[in-house]
């Protein structure tokens, strides 16, 4: 089936992506907006822009029926869901199914199979995947068992739902009932759903992940990002590809996505998530996403393809448009998560009316963002407001392009972490390539003087 008319179900810089690639496509688009957003460039951007309800995204952009009523309204064959709110949730694209709108992503038990931690780690143990030693988390007494069978510290996390909510660390047996209380409570109010599951904490990983294409009947590798650059369990720069991973080690990661993709038949755009254990030279699945991930760019870059409109072809029926014998990785790439948020109180969201944008350009550079002079950034939601892209011949030119890029980029009337990116970017651990997820708290508390070298002077 051609997909005519695309309801986007979402807002933001990934609503103007979405836009960009179906006025490309020839598709027409209709934007469901929020109150807060009636006005923003995604709204001006696309053919059609329908309000759905008041500001909180609860009472709009996570509400089903509203949007189903949006689709069939305005006469859109297909609903994009882009990431976030409800992009994997699977009565979501039950309900589009029912309704007869394309659902542009994974089939419904796909995403409930990826979505539930539990059942994905079920999965991948049956695809042969490695897993990190872990257990489900039914009393306090099971799990102080397997806490003590499994070795301190470990980590508990929601069993419903991701993004470091519902996570925490727990270094001894003193602390770990007070952590299950509360990161249960966490994951009740985030995802509804306060299940929990424990596994070792691996203070020397690397965040590495692989993009999958997928169209039910075959499934390929499109590349391997390195998301290690991270604060609070929050991706914050990521790369395409892993830098300094061993050839052994990238095709034995690129092999274990696979089978776990074959093995659920996988639809769309979705990435596998490995965390790699240096100290050991092994490494474990942490889980899959069901959707377009905020950091798709990048493999974008190297890769040379549209992963939107790829995802839009095989929503459309039909088969993937290329094997795994095309696919090639040109250059290096790396992106930063450009937030409105305040690095001198604890990076909170920083929302209010940006007075001044000036974004970069230039060869090999990409900003995706959904903010201009005059936008209001509102409180509501995600304080992403820009994702700024470099891509080079090699990883040094790459960042080269990212540091010009990071040192034209203009942001005034809210605070922005820009700062602690080129903070980053001047690291000597971070521009050898490699570093893992402790890489950023570190710096960011080693850092003597944080208000000049990552707030900026004033």
């Amino acid at each position: 089936m051609t997909v005519r008319r695309v309801l986007i179900a979402n807002r933001g810089e990934i609503a103007a992506r979405i836009i960009r690639t179906c006025r490309k496509l020839g598709i027409e688009t209709v934007l469901a907006v929020s109150e807060a957003d009636v006005q923003s460039l995604p709204a001006r951007l696309a053919d059609r822009a329908l309000c759905i309800g008041p500001s909180p995204a609860k009472d709009s952009y996570l509400r089903i029926e509203t949007l189903i009523a949006a689709a069939l309204g305005s006469g859109a064959d297909a609903i994009h869901p882009g990431y976030g709110f409800l992009s994997e949730n699977a009565g979501f694209a039950r309900r589009c199914h029912e309704a007869g709108v394309i659902f542009i992503g994974p089939r419904a038990e796909q995403i409930a199979s990826a979505g539930d931690k539990l059942e994905a780690r079920r999965r991948a143990e049956h695809a042969g995947v490695p897993l990190v030693p872990g257990a489900p988390i039914g009393s306090h007494a099971e799990a102080r068992v397997a806490a003590d069978r499994i070795g301190y510290p470990v980590l508990i996390k929601a069993a419903a739902g991701g993004g470091g909510r519902g996570m925490k660390r727990v270094d001894d047996p003193t602390a770990l009932e007070p952590a299950i209380e509360l990161a249960a409570a966490e994951a009740e109010a985030a995802f509804g759903d306060g299940g929990l599951y424990l596994e070792r904490f691996v203070s020397s990983g690397r965040h590495v992940e692989v993009q999958l294409l997928g169209d039910g009947r075959t499934v390929i590798a499109v590349g391997d990002r390195d998301c290690s650059v991270q604060r609070r369990y929050q991706k914050l720069i990521e790369e395409a590809p892993a830098p300094l991973l061993a050839p052994h080690m990238r095709t034995a990661i690129h092999d274990a996505a696979l089978r776990f993709g074959q093995a659920l038949n996988y639809v769309s755009a979705g990435t596998v998530e490995f965390l790699v254990d240096g100290a050991r030279d092994e490494f474990y699945f942490l889980e899959m996403n069901a959707r377009i991930q905020v950091e798709h760019p990048v493999t974008e870059a190297v890769s040379g393809l549209d992963l939107v409109a790829e995802q839009i072809a095989i929503a459309g029926g039909e088969p993937l448009r290329l094997q795994q014998a095309d696919v090639a990785s040109r250059g290096h790439a790396i992106e930063c998560r450009i937030n409105a948020e305040d690095p001198r109180r604890g990076f909170q969201p920083s929302p209010g009316t940006i007075v001044t944008a000036g974004f970069p350009s230039g060869p090999g550079i990409r900003v995706d963002t959904h903010v201009e002079a005059g936008a209001t950034v509102p409180p509501f939601y995600d304080s992403m407001i820009a994702k700024v892209i470099a891509h080079g011949d090699d990883r040094s030119a790459a960042l080269s392009r990212l540091r010009r890029a990071l040192e034209a980029l203009k942001l005034e009337g809210v605070a922005t972490n820009r700062e602690m990116h080129l903070a980053v970017l001047a690291d000597p651990d971070f521009a050898a390539g490699g570093v893992n997820t402790n890489f950023l708290p570190r710096l960011l508390a080693n850092t003597r003087q944080p208000d000049e070298a990552l707030h900026g002077a004033h």
